[in-house]
């Protein structure tokens, strides 16, 4: 009998330690001077934050149509993820088509001075973070796998690895879609704003081993074509990254897949060793 009570007593105690030691979920407020308005982003700690350590955070972006809360509704493993590699996840809110630009076009939309300044030092500031490119990496979705790798290669010195997954990393092939036009003007008119914009063109950016680069997509992904090519541009200035391909398209069964791919990516490179 006794045994038995030892036993529930035991499982009562394992319940409500699981219950403490799990990823908080939180919707914060930041503030872009920039734009001159707060906005919205969703940051998960994990079960381990309150140990006092400080902890390499992941910034991950939605895609276009969506907001800072996509990821936690439609994923809601990123706390897992979280606890799993002890980082911190920021999802930043990119309004509905920002493609992560200061647009020349529009001056209310200025979201890469918010992800790449604003948002990682008010992060830096609320949050018990490693405060250097080897403690951040910034990865995304379509719309926000272009931004990832566009802030990334103009932000060296404050992301050290990149990823994307299903990412719109070349723009020059849809000059009528999802908004960009409104971000750069027409290509007809501003067609040098698109080629200094798209992701592709950015690699002279690059050295080899800059930045720690993991890029994934669908084979029935839209966005396929404009990846593989990518890619072999990759290869062809001897830039080292990881390359994935399998059957998908572009939705959320696939990037519930990817995500997981490029959380165990991002985890490896902030273990890496580093000289003192």
């Amino acid at each position: 009998m006794n045994f038995l009570r030892a036993l529930f007593i035991a499982g009562i105690l394992a319940t409500i330690n699981l219950s403490v030691q799990a990823a908080k979920v939180d919707t914060v407020e930041t503030y872009s001077s920039s734009m001159k308005k707060t906005i919205r982003a969703v940051i998960v700690t994990p079960d381990s934050y309150s140990i006092g350590q400080d902890f390499p955070v992941v910034y991950l972006l939605h895609g276009y149509g969506g907001n800072y809360s996509d990821w936690a509704k439609k994923v809601p493993a990123l706390g897992n993820a979280a606890d799993t590699h002890k980082m911190i996840i920021v999802c930043p809110d990119g309004n509905i088509g920002s493609w992560y630009f200061d647009s020349p076009a529009d001056p209310s939309f200025r979201y890469e001075t918010y992800v790449a300044d604003e948002l990682v030092t008010w992060v830096d500031g609320h949050y018990k973070t490693i405060k250097n490119r080897a403690g951040r990496a910034i990865t995304g979705l379509s719309m926000g796998g272009h931004g990832a790798l566009y802030l990334a290669f103009r932000h060296q010195t404050v992301f050290g690895a990149a990823g994307s997954m299903s990412g719109g990393v070349d723009i020059r092939p849809f000059p009528n879609n999802w908004d960009m036009a409104k971000r750069l003007g027409t290509y007809a008119q501003f067609p040098e704003r698109w080629e200094q914009n798209t992701v592709t063109n950015l690699l002279y950016l690059l050295t080899p081993g800059a930045l720690s680069l993991i890029i994934d997509c669908g084979t029935e992904d839209f966005f396929f074509r404009v990846n593989n090519n990518l890619h072999d541009k990759l290869l062809e200035r001897n830039i080292a990254h990881d390359y994935i391909t399998r059957p998908g398209g572009h939705n959320w069964n696939y990037w519930t897949n990817a995500v997981t791919y490029q959380f165990l990516f991002m985890r490896q490179y902030f273990d890496k060793p580093r000289p003192n």
